[in-house]
């Protein structure tokens, strides 16, 4: 029998693949698109991760999730920083959430708040997803727009408390192997972890519009 966190790694395979294709994300890495698109997105995975970490502390001593409350993970500060770097000091006064990444973070904040396991899905889809994927962009962010290596602009995708990656990303996958519910409940982690890439799609569709690229 599968593991459960290869249960879940194949299940959202699709979904995973489709958040990665978007039109946004493709134009992005291609270079297509300015470092405004590049600032855009990084305002909305602000929204994301606040929802993510303002209720993560709480979640510490919860016998389901508690064990991926990890200090080392925490983006929120990273995120400020690029933010300052990108947008200025006031950066907060233009902070805008597209609706699509309001209707994901209302998710992540109401799983935080009323489902710990289901919190565990959104855990598991952002960080993982920043821990591999996110790398690429950071490369490529980069290379497009000539910010410091691992500096201002893309410490967001900068891990400094992790040393090794793949280490990390192995203990968090037994980690999900050893959670702590049946089978049911792991049924409807599953189902969220769908749910989660499905709500990250959206707002790369959203941004997709908001950033077209002229015919």
């Amino acid at each position: 029998m599968d593991s459960f966190s290869t249960v879940i790694r194949t299940a959202s395979h699709e979904q995973h693949v489709e958040a990665e294709t978007s039109t946004f994300m493709s134009d992005l890495l291609g270079g297509r698109l300015g470092v405004d698109a590049y600032a855009r997105y990084t305002e909305q995975l602000w929204f994301v991760y606040e929802a993510l970490e303002t209720g993560a502390e709480r979640l510490a001593a919860d016998p389901v999730a508690g064990a991926f409350i990890r200090a080392e993970l925490f983006r929120l500060p990273a995120l400020e920083r690029d933010l300052a770097h990108l947008r200025g000091a006031e950066w907060r006064s233009g902070l805008t959430a597209l609706p699509a990444t309001r209707a994901y973070a209302d998710r992540v904040r109401e799983c935080a708040e009323e489902w710990p396991a289901g919190y565990i899905a959104h855990h598991y889809t952002r960080y993982l997803g920043d821990l591999s994927g996110g790398q690429i962009i950071r490369d490529k962010a980069e290379r497009t727009w000539g910010f410091s290596r691992k500096g201002d602009g893309v410490r967001f995708y900068v891990f400094e408390g992790i040393g090794n990656p793949a280490a990390f990303k192995r203990s968090y996958r037994e980690l999900l192997d050893e959670v702590r519910v049946d089978d049911l409940e792991k049924q409807r982690i599953v189902a969220e972890c769908k749910r989660a890439f499905a709500l990250n799609t959206g707002v790369f569709r959203a941004l997709g519009e908001e950033f077209p690229l002229s015919a």
